[in-house]
């Protein structure tokens, strides 16, 4: 491929082995229209593995005060399908991508699925060629913003903003959310919200506040929507 020297460049790492980056590029439509041995599918098994222990060792330093339960939301919301796209596209994933005629022809350089699969093969394939450091290092340079964000954050804002675009994408509309009861004293109210979507209450969250409460009514929505990994 004559463009790898190009990509190296842009990921700031240089292959000892090509190969290893130019399977992890090598999508199965094309491996099977052109008879090619291999192709990404199993790299991706592997990096995403590799994507989970660095961010999970990242979160457990830069989030001190998070319990187990809020470092997987935390988590969750780094390594979504959405979030590994957006870097995909940062380093110019698509361009580089082999593809058959079929993949080609519905678009499946800008497909979020195939180019969070490319980038998880993209880490596994710096990870046999150099390693869990050189692997990591390359992971934090282009996630590290977004774990510093979703730390602060408490990864709240990562599900609304999800479930904002889904919406936008699908049904071309805004969901809403509508609070369902307030209870307890003021020093220590409890809200329930419900997200509604497209006429229907699609998702529903209890929270200390009310912006708690629509985060977790978003997250559920999402999951309802099969929208989140």
């Amino acid at each position: 491929m004559s463009r790898l020297p190009e990509l190296q460049q842009r990921i700031a790492y240089r292959f000892r082995d090509p190969e290893l980056l130019e399977q992890s590029l090598t999508h199965k439509s094309y491996a099977n229209e052109n008879r090619v041995a291999s192709h990404n599918e199993r790299m991706e098994f592997l990096g995403d593995s590799v994507l989970n222990l660095v961010v999970s060792e990242y979160l457990m330093k830069t989030c001190p005060d998070s319990s187990e339960g809020d470092l997987s939301k935390l988590r969750a919301a780094v390594v979504s399908e959405p979030a590994l796209a957006a870097v995909a596209r940062e380093i110019g994933l698509g361009s580089h991508l082999l593809l058959g005629r079929g993949e080609e022809q519905t678009g499946g350089r800008d497909k979020d699925s195939l180019l969070a699969d490319c980038l998880e093969a993209l880490i596994a394939s710096i990870y046999l060629d150099s390693g869990k450091d050189e692997a990591g290092a390359f992971i934090l340079r282009f996630f590290e913003e977004g774990i510093r964000k979703n730390c602060t954050s408490g990864g709240a804002v990562e599900y609304k903003t999800r479930l904002q675009e889904l919406c936008q994408e699908r049904l071309k509309q805004l969901p809403e959310y509508r609070i369902v009861s307030e209870t307890g004293p003021d020093h220590q109210k409890q809200f329930a919200v419900e997200v509604w979507i497209n006429g229907r209450a699609s998702g529903r969250g209890e929270g200390r506040s009310k912006k708690e409460a629509e985060q977790h009514a978003a997250k559920e929505a999402l999951q309802l929507l099969g929208a989140l990994r």
